[in-house]
């Protein structure tokens, strides 16, 4: 059978090529030569002169940066809301799944997962715009409490507000891949461990975690490596004056001094810099996870 597919392949390659082409054409467009645009960082980029006419000035963009009196606050508010999301937005889809899994009416159960995907297809703009007539003064949050708090411009709510409205829109989708792994586990053996007296905890453990764990690990290593990216788009729109202060992450830093200054070059070190503490989280995490988990990693 094998061997009559590749004759198959061989025999008519255009085809494939024909069907491959567009998309190894779009990849190389849109994701490969952009790659050159890194070279601003160390340029001062002048768009008349532009890339090879620009003047190179070295690491002097990032050293600007490094040393900027902000660099530590931006530092750490971003790494402050990954690392808060990640360790309470990552059990979240997992739960879910385990809860829908033991939902019996197949019924209930669709019904159940609509409500919990739906959030998922709400543009992120729309959604801040929910959290932000939610919580506003004279916002329903407010009225029902009998209070009159400015929750938008507390830079302590900042995080919180950011990280449940996070997990209110993502979650549920998050949970597809969970539900679906727990819907092939052998019955057999959860039928086994009911007659061996197995409560629910013990059968989460024995039965159906193992067939999640290599699932939760993949997104864990993911998510750990992208730590640093956090799309400007939520962060900006859900920003104040009087929540700046825990509000202001990397991403929208770079967004500001990049589009509304015009210091391409700076935006564009910065930017860097964030890919390459990425990088290191990402190779960090997964050789921790491998060592932890009998060398099997990404």
């Amino acid at each position: 059978m094998k061997s009559k597919t590749m004759l198959y392949v061989r025999d008519h390659w255009q085809l494939y090529v024909v069907f491959l082409l567009p998309a190894f054409a779009l990849t190389i467009i849109f994701r490969y030569i952009p790659m050159g645009g890194i070279l601003i960082a160390f340029q001062d980029y002048n768009p008349i002169r532009g890339l090879l006419g620009s003047r190179w000035v070295g690491l002097k963009h990032f050293a600007r940066f490094l040393s900027s009196p902000d660099f530590l606050s931006y530092l750490s508010n971003t790494l402050k809301l990954s690392v808060y999301g990640l360790l309470w937005g990552f059990p979240v889809p997992i739960i879910l799944a385990l809860l829908l899994n033991r939902v019996q009416s197949p019924s209930i159960k669709r019904n159940v997962q609509l409500v919990l995907y739906l959030p998922n297809f709400i543009s992120v703009i729309v959604v801040c715009g929910i959290v932000r007539i939610l919580l506003s003064v004279t916002g329903p949050v407010n009225n029902f409490f009998g209070t009159q708090i400015n929750f938008m411009a507390a830079p302590e709510a900042f995080r919180s507000i950011y990280i449940a409205s996070g997990i209110w829109q993502g979650a549920g989708w998050a949970s597809i891949m969970y539900t679906a792994a727990l819907a092939n586990v052998n019955q057999e053996t959860r039928e086994a461990a009911i007659l061996d007296g197995a409560n629910i905890l013990q059968e989460i453990r024995v039965v159906e975690w193992p067939a999640i764990k290599d699932i939760a690990l993949i997104q864990f290593i993911l998510q750990a490596g992208n730590i640093m990216s956090i799309g400007f788009e939520k962060a900006y729109a859900l920003q104040t004056d009087l929540n700046l202060p825990s509000a202001e992450i990397i991403a929208t830093y770079v967004y500001k001094k990049g589009l509304l200054d015009g210091d391409y070059s700076f935006s564009t070190a910065v930017g860097l810099f964030n890919t390459v503490v990425n990088v290191i989280m990402l190779l960090i995490v997964n050789k921790t996870i491998s060592k932890l988990n009998d060398e099997q990693g990404l």
